[in-house]
């Protein structure tokens, strides 16, 4: 009997868990919020309108009430999933779109949002009946309903999608629509299949939920984020459903505690103050879980603390009430008001350690951060009218556009802000330098705007564009100069007889990739036309310049031309000539300095010198580039010494050098002033071209005599930066008398910009000293 009594207790037993977890389950859908079954159309509908009235100045809700008669007779014969009337659907998005506070046009869109693509409804008559800018919201949602990629593929891809989103909505409203659609749907999951369930929760979490975080929605991304979970995790969701409703009642009791004795501090503070406290939902708290590898047990701030304020300086009045009140934890105050994150949203953060040892955490904002925190963009994209229903000019469409710029800078792959918008006040091009489409396997595909689907072939494959002979575009057979829009699915005709790519296509395609490929195929393809056209291209050049090729085509100067190239040999080099890969003018002219060099060892230095004695009346200039102007010989190599670096203005002097032509000197210059005699004589006449180009450079060596400091390097490298000077060297040091001498290296084009520069550094604050080095 006893065993039969222990068996009948385990049973109760079990039935009990078993119980306690169903009323937990129900609690957990309970909580997210539902639409009651069957709520009856009319009923929502004065819900709807009752939203509106609460925020909208305008008494004029004829449009909207036209709307709703418009989409029930439209969808008056279909049914949703669930067997309720559809109408409900368009109704309770435009419930969630009313709860934003936006404007009438956006809830018009909302009861239409379906029209266009499942009734008989057109754009036109969309158009004809409620003007442009409600037609083009709807046809922005509809468009981005149609886009088809693959389920498997939305993780890979989240990033691409997201923004091939906010590419194609035109509009920031269109974006509002279909975030509210999107948490009607998914409010509604439950009757659909498993299967359809799991992929519709994974795109909520990897597209939706995170442009509502951008777009600063809390109130909708929060939703979004615990249906998700609810889907993808059940497990895992009903077990912190549990978890967190073990204890409420302790923890509800802990927080009414501490709001009460915040509200009666901010009273004694004389901080008009709203005070409230929350449990934190339930994705956030498993986001730290699996983030901190921590049990709920180990998560502390399972609940915040709210105060709301008038003002920024009743924000930082009550924190320091706060602060006074409870002990904070170091390292967890976090100031968003001053440094507010990238979707505008501000608040202080600070966690404290409560009057029984456990921590909390308090946020503190003014009602207006609290708008935006909850509303995000939508706080921000009201638009302003009177009572009578008409739009004001408003001063707030610069902010509009400036609120936008920011939240929606997606990544730093985005080159320029120019990119974000155009100056169009509902234009959301933010990617205008980018298109975004699907390979027939639903990958998506970014290239540069006004692609072609040549661009696309060559973005899969080489092979794939040499061989391409046409394209489908959605179905439908395109021209190959046809412009790829966002959302578009390519798919690329190919032939193994097609002969290859044609060269106007280098004018079609619009990506560097496409145009270097389809160069390539050509350089191979007719590598041996090349190579005659180069060489017959190159001896032409040659003879008009009065030079015979034969001289200069010998093997140690084609290796020069070779190794300056990166070419393996010389038909790479003329077939490179012939298709335009490099010009033969540039060839000639190594080929010649390589002729040059090695002819001019053949010159001793005796015959240099009696050269110039021999000829005081000729002047030749003996290297264009350097600008300087000899008495000489004809062809010896000019350069400049590395002792004193002269440039343009200087007073300067050459030197015949033992085998290395003439060196340049300025007349200052130490080495020259101490030479001996016999040195002496080799000094030659040297002055500067007088057309000499302002745009070449030269190295200039100054060294900075100055009292050491911080930031003194900063203050002297500043002024290189703004004159946009190219420092080569920099070298620092420091005597025992904190007197530092700073050497520098730098290109310029003359003495008047050196002096200027110069002049300019002796002005900062502790230099003593500057001068140029003599050698």
């Amino acid at each position: 009997m006893a065993e039969v009594n222990t068996v009948t207790d385990a049973l109760d037993q079990a039935s009990q868990i078993e119980a306690e977890k169903l009323a937990s389950v129900k609690k957990a859908d309970a909580a997210v919020k539902t639409m009651s079954d069957f709520t009856s159309p009319e009923v929502l509908y004065q819900e709807l309108i009752s939203s509106v009235r609460k925020y909208h100045p305008s008494t004029d809700i004829s449009m909207i009430e036209k709307a709703y008669k418009v989409a029930s007779e439209a969808h008056k014969d279909q049914k949703r999933k669930s067997g309720e009337p559809y109408i409900i659907h368009p109704l309770c998005v435009a419930i969630i779109l009313a709860d934003l506070e936006l404007d009438k046009e956006t809830i018009v869109a909302g009861l239409l949002h379906d029209a266009v693509e499942d009734t008989w409804m057109t754009y036109e008559e969309v158009e004809k009946e409620f003007g442009g800018e409600v037609a083009l919201l709807v046809d922005g949602v509809t468009k981005i309903g149609q886009l088809s990629y693959s389920s498997d593929k939305v993780e890979m891809q989240a990033e691409s999608l997201r923004k091939m989103f906010l590419a194609m909505a035109k509009d920031i409203r269109v974006i509002m629509i279909k975030l509210a659609d999107r948490l009607h749907n998914m409010r509604t999951l439950q009757y659909m299949t498993p299967a359809k369930q799991q992929e519709k929760a994974r795109e909520t979490m990897d597209i939706y939920a995170p442009i509502a975080q951008r777009l600063g929605i809390s109130k909708i991304k929060v939703e979004l984020d615990d249906l998700s979970l609810k889907y993808l995790k059940p497990e895992v969701y009903y077990d912190l459903v549990e978890k967190v409703a073990l204890r409420k009642s302790v923890r509800e009791e802990f927080v009414g505690k501490i709001v009460n004795q915040v509200k009666q501090h901010m009273v004694d503070a004389n901080i008009k103050a709203q005070v409230d406290g929350r449990v934190k939902h339930f994705f956030s708290i498993y986001k730290k879980m699996v983030n901190q590898h921590k049990t709920i047990d180990q998560i502390y701030d399972l609940f915040a603390v709210r105060i709301l304020v008038d003002t920024v300086k009743d924000c930082y009045a009550a924190l320091g009430v706060i602060h006074e009140m409870y002990k904070p934890i170091p390292g967890r105050f976090k100031d968003y008001i001053a440094m507010p994150k990238p979707n505008m949203y501000q608040s202080l953060h600070t966690t404290l350690i409560g009057p029984n040892g456990q921590p909390f955490e308090i946020q503190i904002r003014t009602f207006e951060m609290h708008k935006t925190a909850e509303y995000g963009i939508a706080a921000h994209w009201k638009y302003k009218e009177s009572a009578d229903g008409k739009k004001p000019v408003g001063k707030s469409e610069e902010e509009k556009l400036n609120w936008l710029r920011q939240i929606l800078e997606w990544q730093r792959d985005m080159s320029d802000n120019k990119e974000f918008m155009s100056l169009l006040k509902n234009d959301l091009d933010l990617f205008a330098d980018s298109v975004y489409c699907f390979t027939p396997q639903g990958d998506v595909k970014t290239l540069p705007n006004g692609s072609t689907p040549i661009d696309f072939a060559y973005s899969v494959h080489s092979a794939v564009g040499n061989k391409m002979v046409g394209a489908r575009v959605n179905g439908k057979l395109v021209p190959i100069e046809y412009r790829i829009q966002n959302g578009d699915r390519i798919e690329i005709i190919t032939s193994q007889n097609s002969q290859g790519p044609s060269r106007d296509w280098l004018n079609v395609v619009k990506s560097t990739q496409a145009k270097n490929k389809i160069n390539q195929w050509f350089k191979k393809e007719l590598k041996e036309d090349n190579i005659l056209k180069g060489k017959d291209m190159l001896t032409q050049y040659a003879k008009s310049k009065g030079f015979k090729i034969g001289n200069y085509t010998k093997p140690q100067y084609l290796e020069a031309v070779l190794r300056k190239y990166g070419f393996r040999d010389w038909d790479s080099v003329l077939a490179a000539i012939g298709h335009g890969g490099l010009k033969e003018g540039q060839v000639f002219n190594k080929l010649a300095e390589a002729y040059d060099k090695e002819n001019k060892k053949n010159l001793t230095d005796e015959q240099v010198l009696e050269a110039a004695q021999e000829a005081p009346e000729r002047i030749h200039v003996a290297k264009g580039k350097s600008g300087i102007v000899v008495k000489g010989i004809h062809d010896v190599a000019v350069r400049f010494s590395k002792c004193c670096n002269p440039i343009p203005g200087d007073e300067i002097v050459g030197f015949v050098t033992r085998g290395r032509g003439i060196t340049i000197h300025r007349t200052d210059c130490v080495n020259v002033m101490n030479m001996s005699e016999m040195d002496r004589s080799r000094l030659i006449e040297a002055e500067w071209q007088q057309d000499n180009r302002a745009s070449e450079q030269y190295m200039a060596e100054i060294n900075v005599y100055a009292n050491n400091r911080t930031g003194l390097l900063v203050d002297i490298s500043k002024i290189f930066t703004e004159r946009k000077i190219d420092v080569r060297s920099i070298n620092s040091r420091t005597n025992k008398q904190e007197k530092a001498t700073i050497s520098m290296n730098f290109n310029v084009s003359s003495k008047e910009e050196l002096n200027s520069l110069i002049e300019k550094i002796r002005q900062i604050d502790s230099v003593i000293d500057v001068e140029r080095t003599t050698g």
